[in-house]
């Protein structure tokens, strides 16, 4: 049978993920698994994930393994899975992810009956297994972006490629992923601009995988470092973008910033100045809780008043970690 879907998963040292996202594939459901291949391109891990891969999947025809000659970054590895792709349409799937039993079936249906839809991208679930207060955190957060808050009017959405597809032609078209990006910050944004020049990707929430979610450091280190390099984007663009990086999100991360530069203006010793710092706190902080609304809402129906209380706390810090890495870029960019 002639293969219509490429699974193509970048790996680097996903020896303890990989297992359950090659197994969860095979569990997909109403799907022809004749009409897949799954690509694993592995960017020269150091860990045993080839060994892992070759001791349960080897026997699979449909299943196949290719080592990049050195750590490259996801891009590459992506468009290197593409080049050994035989399939009409390609997925793109994050390594540390596990497909919702019924995800494959919708994704492989919505191209068969639309031969106008060119690229479509899912969402995380919200739910975790941790207990931990900030990966259910980061999980409810990301959902409300994308089920929530994003601008309903947005006629494209992110090529976000922890599951994302787009057709094989096109993707090839486009030149594929912008390989300058060694690390996975904003290659997806990027092509999702490429993409949106003359399509749209279309958001599907039955799109489903699960992951469970790093804690509050690493992912504080990659929301300073996608804001940098995708302030750079907006420097050449002035286009904000219709989930996360949106118009509201700005003004939100900014009301955050004068609520802390108002607190330092009330401190002054001059009644004056003080009581303008104060009022701005007021207002600042007003303005921010408007733009998290959605959110909070949501959190204290989810997990409580108290979660919602340290969601407002924890997300704040967040935002000023979002305006580190914008105003880095663009004093970077001066230099």
């Amino acid at each position: 049978m002639k293969v219509y879907l490429s699974i193509i998963i970048p790996a680097y040292n996903a020896a303890l993920t990989i297992e359950d996202l090659l197994g969860s594939i095979r569990k997909s459901r109403k799907v022809d698994l004749r009409e897949v291949e799954v690509v694993v391109v592995d960017d020269r891990s150091i860990d045993n994930m080839e060994e892992v891969f070759y001791n349960s999947y080897k026997r699979y025809k449909n299943y196949k393994y290719y080592k990049l000659t050195k750590n490259s970054g996801p891009a590459r590895a992506r468009n290197e899975g593409v080049r050994q792709a035989k399939g009409e349409v390609v997925l793109f799937l994050d390594s540390d992810v596990k497909l919702f039993p019924h995800t494959l079936r919708e994704l492989i249906s919505s191209f068969k009956k639309d031969p106008d839809l060119f690229a479509t991208t899912g969402v995380w679930d919200k739910k975790q297994k941790s207990k931990h207060f900030f990966p259910k955190f980061k999980a409810l957060r990301d959902w409300s972006y994308w089920i929530h808050d994003r601008d309903q009017r947005g006629y494209y959405f992110l090529f976000s490629t922890r599951i994302a597809a787009i057709r094989k032609d096109l993707f090839v078209r486009l030149g594929g992923f912008n390989t300058s990006y060694k690390a996975a910050l904003v290659e997806d944004i990027e092509l999702t601009y490429r993409i949106a020049r003359r399509y749209a990707v279309i958001f599907n929430p039955k799109l489903k995988v699960s992951h469970e979610f790093e804690d509050f450091l690493p992912i504080a280190r990659k929301y300073f470092w996608r804001s940098f390099y995708w302030s750079r984007l907006y420097a050449t663009r002035r286009k904000f973008d219709p989930v996360a990086t949106t118009s509201q999100e700005a003004i939100t991360t900014v009301s955050a910033v004068a609520v802390v530069g108002m607190g330092i203006i009330s401190l002054s010793q001059i009644s004056l100045i003080r009581q303008i710092g104060l009022i701005g706190i007021v207002g600042f902080f007003a303005l921010h809780l408007f733009g998290v609304r959605k959110f909070l809402y949501y959190c204290l129906k989810e997990e409580g008043l108290g979660f919602a209380a340290k969601s407002l706390l924890v997300g704040f810090v967040l935002y000023l970690v979002i305006f580190a890495g914008a105003f880095y870029s663009l004093v970077s960019l001066k230099e």
